[in-house]
Formats: structure tokens, C-alpha cells, sequence
């Protein structure tokens, strides 16, 4: 059977050096290519692909967040993530969202044809440099009642319009990109700070950095 697979990542670059890698090894059929997370849980929907292979930093809606919706809407698909780093944050919360496994860039001619095998044989994967402790750190904090990471403290909503504030969107804005009022907005941004003891856009754009809800570099 002929795997078809969707790649998202924001580098064309990094995209083409994968198809290429896919190509040669006669690994997967690429369907569709995808440079933001919302174009790709659009893909998604529409090829119905076997795997899509998501990188964690995406612009306009990251790859955890993207991951969620993609198997919200068919939880057949696999979900292969994908990074240049080593972030427990990156990797427990892709777990959580859903994922299947998780490699490396650094690691991909090796990992990433065995880790779509493995997928489509019902197995997860995770690159041999991640894979130590990660398991167990991914079910200590997932069944952890509470805690200070945006991702246990922020519902789904709210780190949806922390990635948009942090992207430079004005409230009028994202609440247009949201499909909600202003004033929705106005209470989550609320919310947000208050729950993250935090007084400006600035010190939002760090801690979201630091905790993995948006792509953009400090």
C-alpha cells in the first residue's frame, strides 16, 4: 500500500530535503505540503492523508494546536512531529495532542523513514535522543492535577490567542481570525495574564516562547 503523507513545515527548504529523502527511499507518497499550521489542518481534512508529518513551530496556529484539530476531525490519521530541538515541552504536548512519534530533523535520514513504518504499523516512535525519559515524564505531568506550563494552566482557546498576540495580531483581529466578538477576546486576554501573573505583551511573548506555545524566536 502506497502511504500518503502531507509534510508541514515552514521552511521550503526543509520540506524539499524531506520529499527528496521520501523519494528516494520509496517510503511515502507526498500528497500535500503545508507552510502554516491552518493550511494543513485544512490539507488534512480535504487528502485524507495516511501521516502527516508536522513540524512543532508553525506559524499562525503551531503544530500542537494543528495536531489537535487534525485528529479531532479524523482520528485515523497519524501524526508524525517533528523538530531541531529536543524541547520535553514540545514533545510531551504532541504526545498529548495526539501524536504518534516524534523525530528529530537533526536525526530524519535515519528516523524518519523507520518512524513512518513503524507508524503504519500501529507503533509510536521517538528519536533514540528524546526517547530516554521522555515516556515517563510525558504521564507524570499528564496526569498531574496541576502545574505552571502554559499548557496545563491555558485551555486550548487561550494559547490559540496567546500564539495570535504574541504573532502581533490586534484584538479586533484575532477575534475576526477566531470567528468571536471582541469582547471574547478582551476576556481571554484577561484571563490569560492573570492566570499567568503576567503585565505585558512583552513578558507574554517571552514566557510563551520559553513554554513552547508559539514558534517565534526570543
Amino acid at each position: 500500500m502506497s502511504v500518503r503523507l502531507v509534510l508541514a513545515d515552514d521552511h521550503a527548504m526543509v520540506r524539499e530535503g524531506l520529499k527528496s529523502l521520501l523519494q528516494a527511499k520509496g517510503a511515502a507518497e507526498v500528497v500535500g505540503e503545508a507552510d502554516t499550521g491552518t493550511k494543513t489542518v485544512a490539507l488534512a481534512r480535504r487528502l485524507r492523508p495516511h501521516i502527516v508529518v508536522m513540524d512543532v513551530a508553525m506559524p499562525g496556529l503551531n503544530g500542537i494546536e494543528a495536531t489537535r484539530r487534525i485528529l479531532r476531525d479524523n482520528p485515523h490519521v497519524k501524526v508524525l512531529g517533528i523538530s531541531g530541538h529536543a524541547n520535553k515541552a514540545f514533545v510531551r504536548e504532541m504526545l498529548t495532542a495526539g501524536a504518534s512519534g516524534y523525530v528529530l530533523k537533526k536525526r530524519a535520514a535515519e528516523d524518519l523513514v523507520r518512524a513512518i513504518g513503524e507508524l503504519m504499523r500501529g507503533k509510536t516512535y521517538l528519536s533514540p535522543d528524546i526517547a530516554r525519559g521522555v515516556i515517563d515524564d510525558y504521564i507524570e505531568v499528564t496526569h498531574a492535577k496541576g502545574g505552571d506550563l502554559a499548557f496545563v494552566v491555558l485551555t486550548p482557546r487561550e494559547r490559540e490567542v496567546v500564539q495570535q498576540i504574541v504573532e502581533g495580531k490586534s484584538t479586533k483581529e484575532i477575534a475576526g481570525i477566531l470567528d468571536v466578538s471582541v469582547k471574547t477576546i478582551e476576556t481571554h486576554r484577561r484571563n490569560i495574564m492573570e492566570k499567568l501573573d503576567l503585565h505585558s505583551v512583552a513578558e507574554l511573548t517571552k514566557y510563551a516562547v520559553r513554554e513552547g506555545v508559539t514558534p517565534l524566536d526570543p
